[in-house]
This record gives structure tokens, C-alpha cells and sequence, in this order.
């Protein structure tokens, strides 16, 4: 069996691909509803649509392979994202990002590091006044609800990745349909 660390830097790397994997949905305007939808329902997320856009941050990494790293940030409200793609056609990947996602009517924005699937800076819709001392325990199980949508979108996004990550079709169809994208 191995050790906890030798496993997280093992497969450290997968974090990062769903992340480039997920810009790619983005930018083609993939419907993440549909192609994950019995994931989603098997997780109990019932919902109209879900969609995700990059916020106003992404930073991506190359290994130049002599032990040193290529670091690209882009920051901005509608940042361009060209210098992004170039660094992915010289092999980089999506080490970090800062969406927006959007689950019918509601928006949650937060950042996702890809090495640790770590989410911070939580921004969960806003939820109902609390006017009396009898709303407080609803206000409080709404909130929870709020905070673990989220989680549960991204757990349900993460999963049905690796099951396509560890598929055939993923070396014959997916990784061509991200690399066309990355040239264009």
C-alpha cells in the first residue's frame, strides 16, 4: 500500500488536467449537463442547467524538464486568454482557476487548485433574511446546502472525468478535440 504522499504526488497531475479539460468545455461550449448528466443524477443533483465560465484569474505551468517551470498568470476582469493557449500548445496545463458556476438560477464564484482539487475564496449566492430567532436554523441549513452544492458539482465533474480520463475513447476522441482547440 502506498504512502499517502507518494500517492498525492503520483497522481497530482490529474487535478491539473481536469482543469484544462474543463477550460476545453468551456470554450467550445460544451453543455456540462448533458454529457456528465447520469453522473449528475446518480450524485442527486437535480437541476435545469449548469454551466461554469472562467472568472477573472488562471494560472497554467510547463515543466521545461531541466527542473524548472514555465509559470504563466493571467489576471483581469475578461482577461484574454490567448497567452493561455500558447502556453498549453508548449505543453502547459491549468494549475489554477477561478470560476463562476452557475446552477439554475443561483452563482457561486471560487478558485480550484488542480494539484490539491482545493477550493477557496467560496462566494455562495445569496440566501434568504433572517428576521426572527426561528428562521436562524433554516438560515443555517441553507447556508450548508449553499456551501455543499458546490462540492458536490465539482465531486460529480471530478469523477466522471477520471471515468473518461481512464477510457479508451479519452486517447482517440477527447485528447484530439482538446488538441484542435488549443491550435485554433
Amino acid at each position: 500500500m502506498n504512502d499517502i504522499s507518494v500517492s498525492y504526488n503520483k497522481y497530482k497531475f490529474l487535478g491539473n488536467e481536469f482543469l484544462t479539460w474543463l477550460w476545453y468545455l468551456i470554450e467550445n461550449d460544451i453543455n456540462i449537463k448533458t454529457i456528465a448528466e447520469s453522473e449528475l443524477k446518480k450524485a442527486g443533483i437535480e437541476c435545469e442547467s449548469i454551466v461554469f465560465e472562467i472568472g477573472n484569474c488562471i494560472a497554467l505551468e510547463n515543466s521545461l524538464g531541466d527542473d524548472s517551470v514555465e509559470k504563466i498568470s493571467i489576471k483581469g476582469d475578461d482577461p484574454g486568454l490567448e497567452e493561455g493557449k500558447t502556453a498549453l500548445k508548449k505543453g502547459a496545463v491549468v494549475t489554477d482557476m477561478n470560476l463562476i458556476l452557475r446552477v439554475d438560477e443561483d452563482e457561486w464564484k471560487f478558485n480550484i487548485k488542480g494539484e490539491s482539487m482545493e477550493i477557496t475564496s467560496l462566494k455562495i449566492p445569496v440566501s434568504g433574511k433572517v428576521e426572527g430567532e426561528d428562521d436562524i436554523e433554516g438560515a443555517v441549513l441553507e447556508k450548508v446546502f449553499l456551501y455543499n452544492k458546490v462540492f458536490e458539482v465539482v465531486d460529480t465533474l471530478f469523477h466522471f472525468f477520471i471515468k473518461k480520463r481512464v477510457s479508451k475513447e479519452w486517447k482517440t476522441v477527447d485528447i484530439n478535440g482538446i488538441k484542435e482547440w488549443v491550435e485554433l
